[in-house]
């Protein structure tokens, strides 16, 4: 199929509510049936958040995009550089720290697109290298990134309610 194209627009403190709502929804949709319950809400009442969007939007070291499509909202894109990372803190690099693309919308290439920008951003600063972590259970994650040349280097661990997860 044909990927459609998308406008990649960069958010703003303004954009906070529909962030968090995509956020949650997205991040639910992906992750619920295959954690406990208990774990996805305790996780839920600290990362979905409007104090905390707004806190990640005001970080000029961290930037959100909008994939919209058809003036629909279908997905959205984290970019960290510097110490808005979440390990490295190299300033020769970012960090893809979310790419959610609504699951009816998977055959747009949305998230093809957004690599496609991220690389694009990347050679723009001059920076050396592009960097992400993905859940060592999320198969189809990990397929999208290697097919986008992604090799997995390191991992640790991530906490989602009580589990200790995996993240490579």
């Amino acid at each position: 199929m044909v990927a459609e194209t998308v406008t990649i627009k960069k958010l703003t403190l303004a954009d906070a509510e529909e962030l968090l709502a995509l956020s949650k929804k997205t991040f639910f949709y992906f992750f619920a049936h295959l954690n406990k319950a208990d774990d996805m809400e305790a996780y839920s009442t600290i990362a979905f958040t409007l104090q905390k969007i707004q806190s990640e939007l005001n970080n000029p070291n961290s930037h959100f995009f909008f994939a919209i499509l058809n003036d629909e909202v279908i997905g959205y894109l984290k970019l960290n550089y510097g110490p808005a990372q979440t390990e490295f803190q190299d300033i020769n690099a970012v960090e893809i720290e979310r790419i959610y693309v609504l699951a009816e919308h998977h055959s747009k290439k949305a998230g093809h697109q957004f690599i496609d920008f991220t690389i694009k951003e990347a050679a723009i600063k001059k920076l050396q290298y592009i960097w992400l972590g993905v859940w060592e259970h999320n198969q189809k994650a990990l397929a999208f990134y290697k097919k986008h040349g992604f090799e997995v280097f390191s991992s640790h661990e991530f906490i989602l309610g009580s589990d200790k997860q995996t993240v490579c």
